[in-house]
C-alpha cells in the first residue's frame, strides 16, 4: 500500500496491528460525500466506486479502488470532509485505521509522511490529467485511456485482459466524459472489432480488453 511502502517488516506489523478489519458485501456505502472523515481505508480485496454529486445533483464516478490501493485519506489532512461517495461494487475486504491511529503512526514512522505527500500530489497529478483529457481529446481517446487506465491495475492471461472491477457503460461514459449513449456506441464497436469483450449481469459487465495495443493506438492518436 502506497502509505506504508519502504516501511519494514516491523513497523509494518505495527501498522496492521492498528488497523480495523472488515468484511463488506456488494452495494455497502462506506461513506458519504460531505460526511466528516473518521478513518482512512484500503482494501485487501474487491472494488470500490468513488463517485462525486454535481450541480445537478446528478452522481459522478470518478474511480475505481481495487485491491492493495488506499483511500479516504487525503481530507483527514485537509478539510476533513469526505469530498465523494465511496460505495463497495464487489464483495470486498475492506482495512481502515482512525485518523488518531494513523496520526500516531505518523509520529512514529517519519516515512508515511512523506508517502502522503506522495499520494496527495498524484491525485492531483491524476485530476490535472482528466480535466485535460475532458478539454482537449476527442471521445474515443478518453473512453480508450480510460480502460487503459483501469487495465493497467488488473491482470492479463492469454484470454486478454479482464478489468478487476465490474463495470456498467454509464461507469464508462462518466470515467471518459461523455453521455452514455456515445460510450455504448463506441464500446459496441470496439467489441466489433475485437478490442474488448464484455459479460455479467445486474447491469454491470465483467470487460476484457483483448488488443491492447489497439487502444493504446487510439489514446495516443492526435498526441504531440
Amino acid at each position: 500500500m502506497e502509505l506504508f511502502r519502504d516501511l519494514d517488516t516491523g513497523d509494518l506489523a505495527e501498522v496492521m496491528a492498528a488497523a480495523l478489519i472488515r468484511t463488506v458485501p456488494r452495494h455497502t456505502p462506506l461513506f458519504r460525500q460531505g460526511d466528516p472523515a473518521q478513518h482512512c481505508h484500503a482494501l485487501l480485496s474487491g472494488g470500490v466506486r468513488i463517485s462525486q454529486t454535481n450541480a445537478a445533483g446528478a452522481q459522478v464516478a470518478l474511480r475505481f479502488i481495487g485491491a492493495g490501493e488506499m483511500f479516504g485519506s487525503v481530507p483527514l489532512f485537509t478539510d476533513r470532509l469526505y469530498p465523494a461517495d465511496a460505495e463497495t461494487v464487489a464483495d470486498s475486504v475492506e482495512i481502515r485505521w482512525t485518523e488518531a491511529a494513523l496520526r500516531q503512526l505518523i509520529s512514529r514512522h517519519p516515512a508515511i509522511a512523506l508517502n502522503l505527500v506522495t499520494v496527495i500530489g498524484r491525485r492531483l497529478m491524476e485530476v490535472q490529467d482528466r480535466l485535460r483529457e475532458v478539454t482537449t481529446g476527442r471521445v474515443e481517446q478518453r473512453l480508450a485511456r480510460a480502460l487503459l487506465r483501469l487495465a493497467a491495475r488488473s491482470k492479463a492471461s492469454d484470454a486478454g485482459t479482464a478489468l478487476a472491477f465490474p463495470l456498467t457503460r454509464k461507469d464508462l461514459a462518466e470515467l471518459s466524459g461523455t453521455t452514455l449513449h456515445t460510450a455504448s456506441r463506441t464500446l459496441a464497436a470496439w467489441e466489433k472489432r475485437g478490442w474488448l469483450s464484455s459479460g455479467g449481469a445486474q447491469g454491470r459487465s465483467r470487460i476484457t480488453v483483448h488488443d491492447l495495443a489497439a487502444l493504446t493506438a487510439m489514446a495516443e492518436e492526435g498526441r504531440e
